[in-house]
C-alpha cells in the first residue's frame, strides 16, 4: 500500500498498525529478548549453585581452620606441660641428688662411729 497510510495489510491480510517488516523484526526482537531471559535465568541458576558451592566450601574451610588452631593450641600446651614437667624432674633430680649427698655423708659418719665404737670394744676386751 502506499507509505504514508497509518495501516498495513500482511501476507494474511491482517490489518496492522506497523508495517510488516517492523511487524516481523519487533517479533524477531521479541524471540531474541526471551531467548536473552531464559539465557540469563540459566545463568542465574548457574551462579546461584556456584555461590552455594563456594559457601558450603567456605564452611568447611572455617571448619578445617578452627580444627587447626586447635590442634596449634593442643601441642602449645602439651609443650607447656612438657617444659613444667621436665623442670619438674630437674627439681626432683636436684633434691634427691641432695638428699644422695645427706645420706652418703651420714652414712661415712656412721660408719665412722662404728669403727670407733669397735675400736673402743676391741680396746675394753683387750683391757680385761
Amino acid at each position: 500500500m502506499a507509505d504514508d497510510s497509518l495501516f498495513d495489510i500482511d501476507d494474511l491480510s491482517k490489518i496492522r498498525v506497523l508495517d510488516s517488516e517492523t511487524a516481523s523484526k519487533t517479533s524477531q526482537l521479541k524471540e531474541e529478548c526471551k531467548e536473552f531471559i531464559d539465557k540469563i535465568d540459566d545463568f542465574q541458576t548457574i551462579v546461584g549453585g556456584f555461590i552455594d558451592l563456594m559457601d558450603n566450601l567456605s564452611k568447611e574451610v572455617e571448619r578445617e581452620k578452627l580444627k587447626a588452631i586447635g590442634a596449634r593450641n593442643l601441642l602449645k600446651s602439651m609443650a607447656k606441660q612438657r617444659e613444667s614437667q621436665q623442670q619438674q624432674l630437674v627439681g626432683l633430680i636436684h633434691e634427691k641428688k641432695t638428699q644422695l649427698e645427706r645420706h652418703r655423708l651420714q652414712l661415712q659418719s656412721l660408719e665412722k662411729t662404728e669403727a670407733e665404737q669397735k675400736d673402743f670394744i676391741d680396746q675394753f676386751i683387750l683391757q680385761k
